[in-house]
Formats: structure tokens, sequence, C-alpha cells
């Protein structure tokens, strides 16, 4: 091989390292940790790993901001909620005092395994609980107040439209707090709610009064998953 052709085969190398590095560091999250409380604060939202239920194996938390993050979770075939993932908002505001508040959202989760992609709304100091059930996969079901012959959970209220979208409604306890769980009637993986007027509609049913909206949530309720990927791809929450 002449000196030449070396010379431009050794720059060609070092253009393809330079390159395939660059990719890998665009590529690679701004942040991750598999600490099981593991936060990631930006743009006054915070992101969390939320590993706390019994029996859970390991998950790995990444984030390159509030809108986009996700975890690769790998928890055991059993029963129970093992982690959830999720970015949080507080809001701080009476039902009556909001003049709206929305949120979108855009996810990637898995075939397989045990799972939902939730909202988790707490009012009134974690009084109140409401979980806004946009997809779920496997062996999960709502907190109810009473099941069927064959252990499904039974609604309080089936097939009702608000905020944007067609539930069945689950009112229940976790024996620390009143649970009020809205199953979407089909999955999706991306869409806009309107959490008001969910609230507004729990109100007038009697369930709670003008309760002080705390802390929003989104992410994936995650009982079993071996080695999967979950990605919140965009996410925003906005009231006023």
């Amino acid at each position: 091989m002449s000196m030449k052709k070396l010379t431009m085969l050794v720059c060609f190398i070092l253009v393809a390292a330079t390159v395939g590095a660059f990719g890998l560091i665009v590529n690679a999250a701004s942040w991750s940790s598999s600490d099981k409380w593991a936060t990631y604060s930006n743009g006054g939202y915070i992101v969390r790993n939320d590993v706390w239920g019994s029996g859970a194996g390991t998950q790995t938390i990444w984030a390159n901001s509030y809108k986009n993050w996700g975890v690769k979770a790998n928890h055991p075939n059993t029963g129970g909620v093992k982690s959830y993932p999720h970015v949080a908002k507080s809001v701080n505001k009476k039902i009556s005092a909001l003049s709206s508040c929305k949120s979108t959202f855009n996810v990637t989760a898995p075939s397989s395994g045990s799972y939902s992609s939730t909202y988790d709304i707490w009012c009134d100091n974690s009084r109140y609980e409401i979980m806004l059930w946009m997809n779920k996969n496997g062996a999960v079901s709502p907190i109810a107040s009473s099941w069927d012959s064959k252990g499904n959970p039974v609604a309080s209220a089936s097939k009702v439209s608000i905020g944007g979208h067609t539930w069945n409604v689950y009112k229940g306890s976790n024996g620390s707090n009143a649970v009020f769980s809205f199953v979407r009637t089909s999955n999706t993986s991306s869409g806009t709610v309107d959490v008001k007027a969910i609230l507004n509609w729990i109100k007038n049913k009697g369930w709670f009064g003008d309760v002080t909206v705390g802390e929003a949530q989104f992410g994936f309720e995650i009982t079993s998953s071996n080695g999967l990927n979950f990605t919140c791809n965009n996410y925003s929450l906005d009231s006023k």
C-alpha cells in the first residue's frame, strides 16, 4: 500500500471514530441513575425513579428533560406494584381556583410485562388519589370497592366520557386514602387530558369537595417486567 493510500485510510478511520463517538454522546441521556429513589429536576418538574414495592428488582432511569425520560426495569413476575417511575409537578390550588388544568403525553411502552401508563393526582395532602389509566398490559387492575365472582373489579360508573376520553371509573381505598381510578376503555399511547374536567366530575358526584390539588404525576406503574424499556417521549402539564 502506498504512503498516500495509507494516510487516507488512517484519516478515514479517525473520522469514523470521531463520528461514532459523537453519535454515542448525542444518544446518551443527560442524566441516569440506578438508585431506587433517584430524582432529576428540570423546568419546574421532578422526574423520580420511585422503586418502592415489595420484591422489586433493578431499575435504571434516564432523562434528557422532564419531557423525555424513561426506565429499563427488571422486576420479577410476581404480584404487587414494584415501582412508579414518573414526572411530577406541583399545582397547589383548589379546584375552584383552577381556570384550567390540562396535560399532554406520548409514551412508548412494551407489549409484554404487567404495567399501566398512569396519571397519579394527589389532593388535600394525599387524602385523595385520582388515577388516570391511559394504557395497561398484563395482570394489573384498579382498586375498587367490590369484585365480581371471577375476581374482577366492579366499576362504580361505566363508559363515562369526560376530559377527552372514555373511562370505566372505580372507587375504593388502599387503606391509607381514597382512590378514584379512571381506566380508559381502550389503550392509547398519546393524547391530551382535561384534568380539571375530571376533578369537577368527581366533585359533582359528591365524592369530595373543593379539594386542593397538590402534585400531579405521570409515569409507569410497573408490576413485572423482564428487562423492559419504558419511554416518555413527550409530556407537559399546564395549569392556570
